[in-house]
């Protein structure tokens, strides 16, 4: 049964009247927040395309190579020491990826590289590569979000005093080309990772990895490899459940 109509307006569910001016209105403010809506989505893509950094762009020339064909993606993360970052050809680097070079803005580097980055890398979304001494990163390297790559660590030698204090510990990191780090994984000070390695996602990785082998865990180690026979793991089986074991023994 419809409701009825009071006062000429059209009734709600619970037969209050709704005047054809409340109905203007709130046409009227739908149609505005559509349009704010629509105007701050396409200004935010306009600032997107206007604020990513290309070779031929103000921040593309600060650093000591940035080439053709590589994107840094508006808007970025906390990014200084260019001038001792070489980023190669066809590069994607996600928003928000931080990349520094030293420990302080303007620090002189003496025309040395301290950050390379190979060509047809990916650099994902949120991630950080940290360059003190030298990181390396081979071609074709791609990263999920939220990776971690650093070449320093805090020193902690003196028990006495704040770990904060003491001096850092510097270590060159290489990143092998053809190689895949999972999301949220950790890259420390020294690790050396070989060719077409995959690292599990929050995987910590240090020390050396060889080509061609799946690494996982904390710290992470080596759980697949390819060797002439095709790929193998590297892990036992797992245990079987207690009355399979029954089972074998009867």
């Amino acid at each position: 049964m419809r409701s009825p109509v009071i006062g000429g307006g059209a009734a709600t569910r619970d037969n209050v009247p709704v005047k054809w001016w409340m109905r203007a209105k709130w046409r009227v403010t739908t149609a505005r927040h559509a349009a704010v809506w629509r105007a701050v989505h396409w200004g935010w893509r306009e600032f997107q395309r206007a604020g990513m950094v290309t070779a031929d762009t103000p921040a593309g020339q600060a650093f000591k190579s940035f080439g053709r064909g590589s994107i840094m993606a508006f808007p970025p993360g906390s990014v200084f020491g260019e001038h001792a970052m070489e980023v190669g050809e066809d590069t994607l680097i996600g928003q928000l990826v931080t990349m520094s070079a030293g420990i302080l803005p303007g620090q002189d580097f003496f025309g040395l590289t301290v950050l390379k980055v190979g060509d047809r890398c990916v650099i994902g979304r949120g991630s950080h590569i940290i360059a003190h001494e030298c990181i390396e990163i081979g071609d074709d390297v791609w990263t999920g979000p939220y990776v971690y790559i650093t070449d320093q660590n805090h020193g902690y030698a003196d028990p006495d005093t704040p770990i904060g204090l003491q001096v850092p510990v510097n270590r060159p990191v290489s990143i092998g080309a053809g190689s895949w780090l999972g999301a949220g994984s950790i890259i420390l000070p020294g690790a050396s990772i070989g060719r077409n390695v995959v690292v599990a996602a929050g995987s910590v990785v240090r020390g050396t990895v060889p080509d061609r082998c799946v690494v996982a865990g904390v710290p992470a180690r080596v759980i697949r490899e390819h060797t002439a026979d095709g790929w193998r793991s590297s892990v036992p089986d797992p245990v079987a459940p207690s009355g399979d074991r029954r089972a074998d023994r009867a």
